[in-house]
Formats: C-alpha cells, sequence, structure tokens
C-alpha cells in the first residue's frame, strides 16, 4: 500500500512564501503523477499543480507564475514552492499519488491528510 503525508502548511502574510512538502511511502511497485489539491468549505476539492514521473507538469492557472511545482522520483516526494501569496490562495492542500502497488494492477490515487494554508494579515 501506499502512505502519503504532507508538511509545511501554516499562517503566512500576503505577498509572503511557503513550501509544502509531500512524501509517499510504503511497499508499491511505482508511483506515477503526484499532485496538489485544495479545498475551501463548501467548495469542492480543486487542482493546484501535477507533475508526472517524466516532468511534465499541468498548473492551474490561477496559480500560474506564482507556484511551482517539482519532484523526486528516487525519494518518491513532490514539492510545492507557493510565492506572492493571496488571501484566497487559503485552503487545506492535498497531496495525491497515484500508485501501482504490484506491476500486473492499476494505478490508484492516494491522498494524504491535508494541510492547512492561511494567507493572512
Amino acid at each position: 500500500q501506499v502512505q502519503v503525508v504532507e508538511s509545511g502548511g501554516g499562517l503566512v502574510q500576503p505577498g509572503g512564501s511557503l513550501t509544502l512538502s509531500c512524501a509517499a511511502s510504503g511497499s508499491f511497485f511505482r508511483i506515477e503523477t503526484m499532485g496538489w489539491y485544495r479545498q475551501v468549505p463548501g467548495k469542492e476539492r480543486e487542482l493546484v499543480a501535477t507533475i508526472t514521473s517524466h516532468g511534465a507538469t499541468n498548473i492551474t492557472d490561477s496559480v500560474k507564475g506564482r507556484f511551482t511545482i517539482s519532484r523526486d522520483n528516487a525519494k518518491n516526494t513532490v514539492r510545492l514552492i507557493m510565492n506572492s501569496l493571496k488571501a484566497e490562495d487559503t485552503a487545506v492542500y492535498y497531496c495525491k499519488a497515484e500508485g501501482q502497488v504490484r506491476f500486473w494492477m492499476g494505478a490508484r490515487d492516494y491522498w494524504g491528510q491535508g494541510t492547512q494554508v492561511t494567507v493572512s494579515s
């Protein structure tokens, strides 16, 4: 199975920066796409940024130019560097890893528990 653990959330002032980290661990064949999603109360969870095992990224328009996603395949970790943070970036941020437990099995999604990011003065 795959365990996903996030870290790095917190309180930051508008215009500030935060870095979120996520690690996938456990017993598995490989991790495919990893990414970050966020959710505010009363709204659906939305994609922030994803990165494939080959380094291809998908970043939502609202954070382009401000957020950067990177990955270490050897360690199965993904990082989200968030700059120029705005109040509307406030949310619980979740890490997702697409894990293939055995080579003959398809990949499925594994989620972390979430980390709170609050942008406020």
